[in-house]
């Protein structure tokens, strides 16, 4: 028994250690795109809290540790050193993705997202609402300690909740979904996914480089990848389609040039909340579809078995026939 709770908390252990080493990885990968802002550092997709998200719906609260480990070596790699407020912004980390799981356990969230209603409660309880938390304690933390003027607090605080409410959106979906992908089954599905490939590569490219405003070039992708791949081309596709125009409005070029960074960051979160909300709640309405299609196909061919079992004919010797094999009859 001793050998077993030993192994137990060895492992527990681990996977605290793996969530934090996963959640500072991410956190790195952020900070190439980071923005400061009124002398606070923010960037518009904060993968971190996706990870965060996904480890809670896969092992559950117990990894909460390694996700505020997690954040306490993010946070000492921007600044150089941790003090107390660098501990409450990472309490306020770990606390946003620990409520948007627990809301999204309360109503019965399935990781196969295969539901609308999962769609809908991941965008509105794992992304919007629970990112409030975070983006609020580390604003009020930055504003009162004077790392920041006051009529800075509002942007800081919207384009932190942004990021890390786009970093549900975009990440939590694409780790879900690389748990259950599976390789196209024929010659046709391959060479679909390779055009996809290439379109959005071309499309995007061309959207966020171009002068003109060409960002809407993205949704036509977005809705094929949905439509023809669900979850499993679509959310690879908006991680692509939001890295490159965050690259894009951070340098303020292509559509976001002649704009300033607030104004900037102001049209790249719109649209990758619209892009974010296309992708995900189509394809997990394409999904939900699909299988109510198959569950309706696979009863009517029960009920073709059974009625083909309890229908009379020659083996039931109804209807009586005469030697001849003809029907015999009522006199």
């Amino acid at each position: 028994m001793r050998t077993e709770g030993f192994r137990r908390l060895g492992l527990t252990v681990l996977r605290i250690l793996v969530v934090a080493a996963a959640y500072f990885a991410g956190g790195r990968i952020g900070l190439f795109q980071q923005v400061v802002i009124q002398g606070a550092v923010v960037t518009p997709l904060w993968p971190p809290t996706g990870i965060a998200l996904a480890c809670l719906l896969w092992q559950g609260l117990r990894v909460w540790p390694g996700i505020a480990l997690g954040a306490c070596l993010v946070i000492q790699s921007i600044s150089g050193s941790i003090d107390l407020v660098g501990f409450g912004i990472a309490a306020g980390n770990t606390l946003a993705p620990v409520c948007a799981f627990l809301m999204l356990r309360r109503v019965g969230f399935r990781v196969t997202l295969d539901r609308l209603r999962d769609g809908v409660a991941l965008v509105f309880l794992g992304g919007l609402v629970p990112m409030l938390i975070s983006a609020t304690i580390g604003a009020w933390l930055l504003l009162l300690t004077g790392s920041m003027p006051n009529s800075g607090f509002w942007i800081v605080w919207w384009t932190w909740w942004a990021g890390d409410a786009m970093g549900v959106l975009v990440i939590t979906p694409l780790l879900l979904v690389l748990r259950m992908a599976r390789l196209p089954s024929d010659a046709y599905r391959w060479a679909e996914a390779a055009a996809l490939l290439v379109s959005a590569f071309a499309v995007t490219l061309l959207a966020t480089s171009s002068g003109l405003a060409l960002l809407f070039l993205v949704f036509p992708l977005l809705i094929w990848a949905a439509l023809r791949f669900q979850l499993e081309g679509s959310a690879p596709c908006m991680l692509f389609v939001s890295a490159m125009a965050n690259a894009a409005a951070i340098d303020q070029d292509g559509p976001f040039d002649h704009h300033t960074l607030v104004e900037a960051m102001a049209n790249l979160q719109a649209l990758n909340g619209c892009a974010a909300l296309t992708s995900l709640l189509l394809s997990a309405l394409v999904t939900e579809q699909n299988i109510i299609r198959a569950r309706i196909e696979q009863a009517c061919q029960d009920l073709a078995e059974v009625v083909e079992r309890l229908a009379p004919g020659k083996a039931s010797g109804w209807p009586p026939q005469d030697e001849d094999g003809v029907e015999a009859k009522g006199g």
